[in-house]
């Protein structure tokens, strides 16, 4: 750890029913516990001003999807086994602002219209699943954010808890779901801790409870995201793919970090 390190935060966030749920750290030392916010401004403006946000969200949408989805989903899939659905795939720009937009109002009508315009601009005429369609509202607040906020761009990179778990796991996917049938998976839970444990998270922090608006699963998740920005801040991490593609019409990159 370098002598500025113990002045910089970091932050690891992931998407959570009440918001977002984010953990920061030091580089090096010094995590907080787990808290819940409902912005994710309030993350990138807070007190400790993270040098490195890694979040688990995607981030660069493509004016066309190609085959199978962003060239950075098709990279992690092939990487992590049966863990390979949770890497979700992300349609074009118009479909993921069409599956936010005011009208229709109904939640089902606005679902299959996105995914008429997901299958109208993608290279293989495939939408997106249900999974997605959930998160779209937080991958536009991230994306309106870094358009408003463009010097957080270089400090805000797209993660995925799993591809984290995979390098904790030595490169080997990982034996056990969190989750199964939509039920935290104990086996899971405690494979998860145990890589973040060994990975420097201290034990007590592990076994805390999930702060209100967050579960056990998202709390290991942020976590491990921490960990992933601690790579990036050491120049530790890759970008999948490699090199980096071209950004998105807006300039926002379109890599998932590990």
């Amino acid at each position: 750890m370098t002598d500025n390190d113990g002045n910089v935060w970091l932050a690891g966030v992931d998407g959570c029913p009440g918001g977002w749920i984010v953990v920061f750290g030091r580089p090096g030392g010094e995590v907080m516990s787990p808290r819940v916010v409902t912005t994710f401004a309030e993350i990138a403006f807070s007190d400790r001003r993270p040098a490195v946000i890694a979040i688990d969200m995607p981030i660069g949408l493509p004016k066309r999807s190609p085959a199978k989805g962003r060239l950075a989903e098709c990279a992690v899939r092939r990487l992590l086994g049966d863990r390979k659905s949770s890497i979700f795939r992300i349609p074009s720009r118009r479909a993921v602002e069409a599956s936010v937009a005011a009208k229709p109002a109904d939640e089902r009508q606005r679902f299959f219209h996105a995914c008429k315009i997901a299958r109208e601009t993608s290279d293989d005429g495939k939408a997106f699943s249900k999974q997605s369609f959930y998160i779209l509202d937080k991958v536009m607040e991230v994306d309106t954010f870094l358009q408003s906020h463009r010097e957080f761009i270089p400090r805000v990179f797209e993660t995925h808890p799993e591809l984290a778990f995979w390098r904790m796991n030595g490169g080997e996917p990982l034996s056990e779901p969190k989750k199964r049938k939509n039920r935290n998976h104990p086996p899971g839970l405690e494979l998860r801790r145990s890589l973040l444990k060994r990975a420097g998270i201290p034990k007590p922090l592990l076994y805390e409870r999930a702060p209100k608006g967050a579960a056990d699963d998202d709390m290991m998740d942020a976590f491990a995201c921490l960990i992933t920005a601690r790579h990036i801040h050491g120049k530790r991490a890759r970008s999948y793919p490699e090199p980096l593609p071209q950004p998105d019409e807006f300039g926002l990159p379109m890599a998932i970090w590990g």
